[in-house]
């Protein structure tokens, strides 16, 4: 990309980063997407269910991509630029999509859902999911898992404790799923190959990912940001690797 270091700066400085779509980023930056296919297992399981809640569900787009929903969909979400966007998509199917904070409890009954999912969920609370899903419904979940993308994030903060490389490991949870109830049925974990191609799609990614770098502006890692830029430049694309872990979990029948 022939472009300048401030021209790609001010394009990703101000470009939507609402919704989960990172569509933006194609051609700039990628990610090798896990081997499951979330969204194709999902949505089985999903046609098969009744009742089911998609939590923290972005814009919609994933749940969108479903070719047949269950009887009865819900989805919540708790950032209202989001919850608007996915109003848009997945009303017009029949899914009642709620504002909720993310942490417990639930805004529904026990015992309600036959199916709950969530791709990147930023906590699972796995014992109120435990409390709506009905005896024999299923929580299938695809989720960061540890150290993902860390080779950026040091890049711009520093070596990291081990013991947040170590965190979101999926031994933990599915230890916290089999403390609420559940039966782990599933657990697979990859390591994927991820490329930034310019500086625009870092920024681009630190803005929308906002946890990565807690606090991340332009103005504030500019000096980091051009000598990344200059190294893209030099070297080609900065390469990550972004982990990923599958979890399905069930509630017994009693």
């Amino acid at each position: 990309m022939d472009r300048s270091f401030d021209e790609l700066v001010a394009e990703a400085a101000e470009v939507s980063v609402d919704g989960w779509d990172f569509s933006w980023l194609d051609g700039r930056a990628s990610e090798q997407r896990p081997s499951w296919g979330y969204q194709r297992a999902m949505g089985d399981r999903m046609a098969a269910a009744r009742t089911a809640l998609d939590i923290q569900t972005g814009g919609g787009e994933v749940l969108a991509g479903v070719p047949r929903l269950a009887e009865r969909t819900f989805a919540t979400e708790s950032w209202e630029p989001n919850l608007a966007k996915a109003r848009d998509l997945l009303e017009p199917r029949g899914v009642r999509v709620l504002l909720d904070a993310d942490e417990p409890p639930l805004p529904f009954a026990d015992n309600t859902f036959d199916l709950v999912v969530s791709r990147h969920p930023v906590t699972t609370w796995w014992t109120d999911i435990a409390r709506v899903l009905a005896p024999g419904g299923t929580y299938f979940s695809q989720q960061v898992g540890p150290a993902s993308v860390f080779e950026l994030v040091e890049y711009f903060l520093g070596p990291q404790p081990e013991s947040v490389r170590s965190g979101r490991n999926p031994d933990d949870a599915k230890a916290a799923a089999e403390a609420a109830g559940l039966v782990v049925r599933e657990l697979r974990l990859e390591s994927l190959r991820t490329e930034f191609r310019d500086i625009g799609a870092v920024i681009y990614f630190l803005r929308k990912v906002i946890w990565m770098v807690p606090g991340f502006t332009v103005t504030g890692y500019l000096p980091a940001l051009r000598r990344l830029h200059e190294r893209i430049q030099e070297q080609g694309p900065f390469l990550a690797h972004t982990t990923r872990f599958l979890i399905e979990a069930a509630k017994p029948i009693r």
